[in-house]
């Protein structure tokens, strides 16, 4: 099986615990008005089959030892989940963590067979990064494109099932810091059992000059990045409910 690879990063400190080896997929159905990588969202990049990706891990696996492991992003990486149950499946047998950051965005509860492939990759990964782009539906849509129920219902997948979960939250000024929001936000993971951290990321503009490659129009034109006293009161509210 091949999959379809934006790029690599070896030495990964900010995607799941310890050193990671990180794996950018290539593929999204969101069109988040904060991206930063849209040249992930066609279906393009170049392919690499599993053993070729083991192959890169391995030469990195004395640097991330038992701390660290392997994480896929995007993009969406359940774009190709059945690409990423195999990889995953190969790690673990070489004893390497295995974490996803996801949207969650691929999961249908009312599925048969997306539950099915879902839970077989549930039984190859330890960790999930889970993005909540907003907790107000209409907002998420207005953000993303997309409805946020199958984030919310993938979240209480993983919950139920004891898989161990970071929420993340973009802390984008105007859009996603307003304190409504972000305690509606900690009253769900309130509502989750497996919650281990939650991880507020602050808008950043790095990503400007890659629309400006690809002939788009950045959606986010003149936002500032949030200060310092708005990242903390956010961390504050998602870790404390108040």
């Amino acid at each position: 099986m091949t999959g379809r690879i934006h790029s690599f990063e070896s030495f990964g400190t900010v995607d799941g615990p310890g050193i990671r080896f990180v794996v950018f997929l290539q593929g999204c159905p969101l069109r988040c008005q904060y991206c930063h990588n849209p040249d992930t969202w066609d279906a393009g990049g170049t392919e690499y089959s599993v053993d070729e990706i083991i192959d890169r891990v391995l030469k990195y696996k004395n640097y991330f030892g038992d701390q660290g492991g392997v994480t896929v992003t995007g993009g969406e990486p359940l774009v190709q989940i059945d690409f990423v149950t195999e990889l995953f499946t190969k790690l673990k047998q070489k004893g390497i963590h295995t974490c996803v950051d996801t949207s969650g965005i691929m999961f249908n509860g009312a599925s048969e067979a997306s539950v099915q492939k879902h839970e077989k990759l549930l039984t190859v990964t330890d960790l999930f990064l889970l993005d909540i782009k907003h907790i107000d539906d209409e907002a998420c849509q207005k953000l993303t494109g997309k409805s946020n129920k199958n984030t919310l219902d993938f979240a209480r997948f993983l919950s139920d099932r004891d898989k161990k979960i970071w929420i993340r939250q973009v802390l984008v000024p105007g859009l996603t810091d307003s304190e409504e929001s972000l305690l509606r936000t900690r009253a769900f993971i309130d509502s989750l059992q497996t919650v281990e951290k939650v991880e507020v990321l602050p808008y950043h503009t790095m990503g400007e000059v890659k629309y400006q490659k690809l002939g788009l129009a950045y959606p986010l034109k003149g936002v500032e990045t949030p200060t310092k006293e708005q990242v903390a009161n956010a961390k504050r509210i998602l870790s404390e409910g108040r």
